[in-house]
């Protein structure tokens, strides 16, 4: 049953994401609702979708987790050392410098070094079927950046390297906050093992 949960939540999830790849579609929406209510219906929607695909990955874990593959211990130390520079590059694309200029897109250079790493490191269907989707949309929403004729997100500017730097202090920050805090405490399982 968790395993449902967490696949409608990610239905609904890439569902809403996908409309914003679809321009022509979303400015017809917008267009007829209005930009303020569908940036609230997106959100709302959008976090509605992270709730399902927490509780039902919760529940999917704690029913017993369906193995497809045993990876090698090592590949938890290719996991973190991925996430490192996954969250430098989120933190950039809000703190845009050269980072940001240099890859495009850090959001999504992010999300697929995350969700790599992550499936790299969890061989269970649950993970895979997760991290596996994350990935995809990451592939598929940089496919239609190119081409799309609009930026396809904010524009913040750019900035120099202090920027970067911040970039860098920021997503080491938010890197050691989840590993040491987030994820043995919230998802129950230790980021940093030996």
């Amino acid at each position: 049953m968790g395993l449902a949960i967490m696949i409608f939540g990610l239905a609904v999830f890439f569902g809403a994401h996908t409309l914003t790849t679809l321009r022509p579609q979303r400015a017809a929406l917008v267009a007829r609702v209005g930009e303020v209510p569908y940036k609230v219906a997106y959100s709302v929607v959008s976090l509605i979708a992270i709730v399902l695909i927490g509780y039902g990955f919760a529940r999917y874990r704690a029913a017993g987790m369906i193995d497809v593959w045993d990876p090698p211990r090592w590949l938890r130390h290719v996991n973190n050392l991925l996430l490192w520079p996954a969250f430098i590059c989120i933190a950039a694309a809000y703190i845009p410098g050269d980072i940001k200029r240099v890859l495009k897109h850090p959001l999504l250079v992010g999300i697929k070094l995350w969700a790599f790493g992550h499936l790299l490191a969890n061989g269970d269907l649950g993970s895979i079927i997760l991290f596996g989707s994350f990935l995809a949309w990451a592939v598929y929403d940089r496919i239609t950046l190119k081409r799309r004729s609009d930026p396809g997100a904010p524009d913040f500017g750019h900035g120099g390297r202090d920027c970067d730097t911040l970039a860098v202090v920021v997503g080491t920050l938010i890197y050691l906050a989840l590993g040491f805090w987030f994820h043995p405490y919230v998802v129950g399982v230790p980021a940093f093992v030996r």
